[in-house]
């Protein structure tokens, strides 16, 4: 089978490949990015010599480029998107064009070839939980709360469109935060280990009670890969890592791992919009393909740690953006 991974420089694409590659030897993978700010080409150093690994840079928004891979794939996992809730608040544009626009050229493509389409999405689309209230599943409503989110619901609503509408072969994943390694500096988890490792303070928003669930990025893949061996076309399912805590617990958490005192968190201004609660039932996915998550959260941070202690040249090249110099490197462009 040969696949195309759309954002697969990325985080979760990154490590999606790798996984990929090592549990299904045989399949050629093509990975597309644009290589934002987020792509990394150092995220897959390893395999970049693989013979069943190809890259090519671009747009998933250019309707060329898009066309001529997808006609000679036959599964496409989509992972490329505009991701930072922050950056989407500042500049809702940019997340609109890549996540509802790029989604669009993606399925057109999809519709043209007749090819099978996973669409990864975020738990974000579903807006807030109440402290008392279930966690978010299949049936909830889409509540979108940011610039970010509400491009997300947008694009899962095309593609469920495009399904009843065209009868495209396709399935939905919606999970909650991911964390691993290859996580890129400015989220939560990393950022709080980069400041802790540098002597700094980390910054906590608002009262810091603002409820998460975190999914270990290797537990997600196999979840994605669970859907597509044995997913239902047309389906959605939610992928959770049950590992519910709060901003500030995980901060504590983290301080502990890392041999500090609390002294280092710093309360700031909260964001605009801010969802207090998110949280996701994964029944479905477990009653239906036999899935659950298996990296406990703290086992998870111990790693991370220790990932982010040995990979300190990978964290200085994504701050200083100098990772770049690696697509001329193998690329020779």
């Amino acid at each position: 089978m040969k696949l195309l991974v759309t954002g697969g420089a990325g985080f979760i694409g990154s490590n999606f490949i790798r996984f990929w590659m090592k549990e299904h030897p045989q399949d050629e993978v093509v990975n597309l990015d644009c290589l934002t700010y987020a792509g990394n080409l150092e995220n897959l150093k390893d395999i970049v010599e693989n013979k069943n690994y190809r890259f090519v840079k671009g747009d998933i928004c250019d309707r060329d480029v898009v066309f001529e891979i997808v006609k000679d794939v036959d599964l496409i996992v989509h992972f490329a998107a505009e991701s930072h809730v922050d950056r989407s608040i500042l500049d809702p544009s940019a997340f609109i064009r890549t996540n509802v626009l790029g989604t669009q050229i993606l399925l057109d493509g999809v519709r043209e070839y007749k090819k099978r389409f996973h669409h990864v999405s975020t738990d974000e689309v579903f807006g807030a939980l109440k402290p008392n209230e279930p966690a978010f599943d299949e049936s909830t409503p889409y509540d979108p709360r940011s610039p970010y989110s509400a491009s997300k619901a947008a694009s899962d609503h095309l593609v469920r469109a495009y399904y009843h509408t065209y009868g495209i072969e396709m399935t939905i994943s919606n999970c909650s935060n991911n964390y691993g390694p290859y996580h890129f500096p400015e989220k939560l988890i990393p950022h709080f280990i980069s400041n802790l490792m540098d002597g700094k303070k980390v910054p906590v928003y608002g009262d810091g009670q603002q409820v998460r669930d975190w999914i270990h990025v290797d537990d997600h893949a196999r979840g994605i890969d669970f859907i597509l061996q044995k997913g239902k076309i047309g389906e959605t399912y939610c992928l959770g890592g049950d590992s519910e805590i709060t901003n500030l617990d995980l901060t504590k958490i983290l301080i502990k791992l890392m041999d500090k005192d609390e002294s280092y968190i710093e309360f700031v201004k909260d964001r605009p919009g801010h969802d207090r609660r998110y949280a996701i039932d994964f029944s479905k996915a477990k009653n239906e393909l036999g899935w659950e998550p298996q990296i406990s959260f703290e086992e998870g941070l111990k790693d991370m740690i220790e990932w982010y202690k040995e990979h300190q040249v990978w964290v200085e090249h994504c701050k200083s953006g100098d990772y770049q110099k690696y697509y001329d490197e193998w690329y020779g462009r």
